[in-house]
């Protein structure tokens, strides 16, 4: 029998994540402020609860994928609510590993284990189960986790001690940022060169100058499409201030990431806050006309 997971979060990720779990033949009982996400879930085969506390009642294992400080706080204070000895709570968001902390302190008082699980991917990369999870925490916790893991992503590392997985997913999104906006940089200048920039794409990313973000991302720049959104630019805003927090905290040398930050903000000035991340070849493009 597999293991009843709830899902806190039916968003972008959530909603990609408890769909392919729901393919691999789990239950998933999910929930979301948003009706509308609430109603997808439905839709793909999914139970819905009421409310975070009907949920941690009816789940074993429960995988949040929360959108902010504020509601990971809520989250975890009301399935703590339930008390339920032995409940596992994956955490998938990206968010400061002080905040985490304070959450796996408030469960494990009522005995639930909260694993520190950020993920490496975008909402298009969950739906074709191309995911890694970077998961943190107890050792025997994470391995019963791990048919839950396999249901969900193409990979999955143990690093260690509760909050490892945000630092390496800081590290991680800290390259995404990177490679974006040099992704962006490429398409735009294949195009004023007068490549075609979906063959630019291409041929690319079969070359030593390759990255993930140009092969995911780099088809939306070459036709302009930013529409849905993988990973909006307003919640990425998110991940860059914890990202750059992080990196000041520590005193490390991050250039070229300080360098990406007036790119994203101005694709929020300009309108892209709920475009894909993928905008900045927009902003890019405005720049050298």
């Amino acid at each position: 029998m597999k293991p009843i997971v709830g899902f806190a979060g039916l968003g972008i990720m959530g909603s990609a994540m408890s769909a392919n779990l729901l393919q691999a033949g789990f239950p998933v009982v999910g929930f979301d402020i948003l009706p509308g996400c609430r109603a997808r879930h439905r839709r793909a085969g999914g139970m819905v609860a009421r409310d975070v506390r009907e949920l941690a009642r009816a789940a074993d294992i429960i995988i949040t994928s929360l959108p902010s400080v504020d509601a990971l706080a809520l989250v975890s204070g009301q399935i703590s609510t339930e008390r339920r000895n032995g409940q596992i709570v994956i955490e998938t968001s990206t968010l400061p590993v002080p905040v985490k902390e304070a959450a796996r302190k408030r469960l494990a008082m009522a005995g639930v284990t909260l694993l520190d699980c950020p993920l490496s991917g975008t909402g298009a990369q969950a739906k074709a189960k191309d995911l890694a999870v970077y998961a943190s925490g107890p050792r025997a916790t994470i391995r019963r986790c791990v048919p839950v893991f396999k249901g969900f992503a193409r990979a999955h590392y143990d690093l260690g001690a509760f909050g490892n997985g945000s630092k390496m997913k800081f590290a991680a999104n800290l390259l995404v940022a990177i490679h974006n906006v040099s992704a962006a940089e490429a398409v735009v200048l294949a195009r004023k060169s007068g490549l075609n920039p979906a063959l630019a794409v291409k041929v690319l990313g079969d070359g030593a100058g390759a990255s993930r973000m140009l092969q995911v991302r780099g088809p939306m720049m070459a036709k302009r499409a930013y529409k849905p959104a993988t990973m909006k630019v307003e919640v990425w805003q998110k991940d860059m201030k914890i990202i750059g927090d992080f990196v000041r905290q520590l005193g490390s040398p991050a250039p070229l990431f300080s360098a990406t930050k007036a790119i994203y903000d101005a694709a929020m000035r300009l309108g892209y806050g709920k475009a894909d991340t993928a905008s900045v070849c927009a902003v890019l493009e405005r720049l050298s006309a």
